[in-house]
């Protein structure tokens, strides 16, 4: 039989539309105790996952544990990107297990889940694992986590990607939500993120359209 191919995306690739993103516990208390990844990266990729999130309209869920008496707020890279947005605040470790946080999904009632957050061998493992156990699709953001050594977080994305969710980086999901330079009504929008805080690539997007007035797409 002759495989046809056609020029569409594939199914396993996210859009803004048919996805929650669950972003837990960007907190000062978890960030002190976190070495798998350094501060500056790590921020950075919350804000750049954050951004990406608001400016694509992506259905977002911002949740802390025990924020006013042990892990204080969450980051201002991601507050800021919500201005006004309630943070559901638990004490359930897995955020799944948090009634509020699963009213929330529910309501959205989107079939995929993408997490990013503190740490990764706990607070993101939890969600991934119970998820999956209950027929979502489930994305990581593997740079948008972090946890206490690099042996910890190694070992909890491989034990996540055992089970079935699929890796990806903080970049590589801005992107994914572009996907393609023609859309031109949120061109500006992934070209200004990168800009900001898309790293090396975001560089080369500020020298090439500064230098030579060049254009993706």
């Amino acid at each position: 039989m002759t495989v046809q191919a056609t020029p569409t995306a594939g199914a396993k690739l996210l859009t803004p539309t048919d996805h929650t993103l669950v972003m837990i516990d960007f907190q000062s208390q978890m960030a002190f105790a976190t070495h798998s990844i350094d501060a500056v990266n790590l921020r950075n990729n919350a804000a750049l996952v954050a951004q990406a999130a608001a400016g694509f309209k992506v259905s977002t869920i911002l949740t802390t544990v025990a924020e006013k008496s042990f892990s204080g707020p969450m980051f201002s890279e991601i507050t800021d990107a919500f201005p006004g947005q309630k943070m559901l605040d638990r004490t359930s470790m897995n955020t799944w297990e948090d009634a509020a946080v699963i009213e929330r999904v529910n309501a959205i009632g989107k079939p995929r889940i993408v997490l990013a957050g503190l740490w990764t061998s706990v607070c993101i493992v939890g969600p991934a694992l119970s998820a999956l156990d209950q027929g979502f699709e489930v994305y990581v953001i593997a740079d948008a986590c972090g946890d206490v050594s690099t042996e910890a977080h190694n070992r909890a994305m491989e034990r996540m990607v055992q089970a079935g969710a699929q890796p990806m980086t903080s970049l590589q999901y801005l992107l994914e939500l572009q996907r393609d330079w023609a859309r031109g009504d949120t061109y500006e929008l992934t070209t200004g993120i990168a800009k900001k805080v898309g790293g090396a690539y975001g560089l080369g997007v500020t020298y090439a359209k500064t230098m030579f007035g060049a254009h993706e797409g």
